[in-house]
């Protein structure tokens, strides 16, 4: 069973870049796929992007498709999110998942960190 804690949140003026980590430990975190997720206030949550487990496979939502990248080093157990030109409309709690490609993209991953705050000011 593997947990994820996410660090690298914080506070930018619009346009600007944040990365986010997802560090993992406790299991094999290249035998899984890993998946950002974020929810805003009063908003469902909502999948952001995954990469399976060698890197080679990607998707994005729409809405941060050319402005986010996810990647990782299965050397040090460890996800990223790279986040440029943010928006306001980027701000929410942001959560690192990890668990099947497919359960990713459904939404349903068994695994999840504890979420960091992103917030993005006009």
């Amino acid at each position: 069973q593997v947990q994820l804690v996410e660090s690298g949140g914080g506070s930018v003026q619009a346009g600007g870049s944040l990365r986010l980590s997802c560090a993992a430990s406790g299991g094999a975190f290249s035998r899984y796929s890993m998946g950002w997720f974020r929810q805003a206030p009063g908003k469902e949550r909502e999948f952001v992007a995954a990469i399976n487990w060698s890197g080679g496979n990607t998707d994005y939502a729409d809405s941060v498709k050319g402005r986010f990248t996810i990647s990782r080093d299965n050397d040090n157990n460890t996800g990223y999110l790279q986040m440029n030109y943010l928006k306001p409309e980027d701000t929410a709690v942001y959560y690192c998942a990890a668990d099947g490609y497919m359960l990713l993209l459904g939404g349903r991953p068994n695994y999840w960190g504890q979420g960091t705050q992103v917030t993005v000011s006009s």
